[in-house]
This record gives C-alpha cells, structure tokens and sequence, in this order.
C-alpha cells in the first residue's frame, strides 16, 4: 500500500522516470487502451480467483520493466472504497503481476499512476479478454 514502504515507492518512482503515455510516443487512445486492458484483466483475473473488489477504488500505481512485466504495483484505497480486507487485494495484485505482460516493450523502467474502480464496466478485444 502507498504509505507503507515508503523509501521503495520512492526508489520505483525514481527508477521509473518515463510515463506509459510517454513510451506510448504520447498516443492518448493507445496509452488508454492498454491501461483499460490492465484493468479489466485484473478484474476477471479477482472473479477467477473468487475475490470480490466490487466497489473497490484505488489510486494505483503501476511500474513496469522494460520487457512489459509488472516490477510492482502500489494502492491506496479511496475515502469511498467499500471496506474491505486490503491485505487480500495486495495478494491479488501481486500474483496478477507475475501472470500480466504489456505487449509494450521500453529501454527501461515506466510507470503510470491512475484511478480504479471495480466493476469496471469496460469490454476490450485485447490479450487480457482470451
């Protein structure tokens, strides 16, 4: 969780100076494309495995390597989040980081830092829908 391990949030962020926008050569559509592939691949990935995070909101932050996998990921839940056990959703995160690859490729470390909100409401055709 943000807050927690605050020195490594810091090292990540500083070892990732490039944005998702920016290794996406700053296309909005493809930039938004591929964070909503992320969301709704976590979300089938939480139904999958029986955990419920309907009427989760987090701020999230993402850090991948330059190969596309998931370095870490770091939340702080919302005000309005339901409550819920956050230990459990940090497990989910940290297993769906070892099973999800951007199909995104970079010379080094790049993040993005965004909002959730579970259900997401969203449908894609991309590699996190098969």
């Amino acid at each position: 969780m943000i807050g927690e391990y605050e020195y490594q949030y810091n090292d990540m962020i500083s070892n990732a100076p490039d944005l998702l926008m920016t290794v996406c050569n700053n296309d909005m559509d493809k930039a938004y494309s591929l964070w909503l592939e992320f969301l709704v691949g976590l979300e089938k990935y939480a139904l999958e495995n029986d955990i419920d995070i309907n009427g989760v909101k987090i701020w999230i932050n993402v850090f991948w390597d330059g190969d596309g996998s998931i370095k870490h990921i770091a939340f702080y839940p919302k005000p309005n989040s339901k409550n819920m056990e956050y230990g459990l959703l940090s497990a989910l995160l940290k297993e769906y980081s070892k099973n999800y690859e951007l199909e995104l490729e970079h010379s080094k470390m790049f993040a993005h830092y965004g909002s959730a909100s579970f259900p997401s409401f969203i449908t894609t055709t991309g590699k996190q829908d098969k």
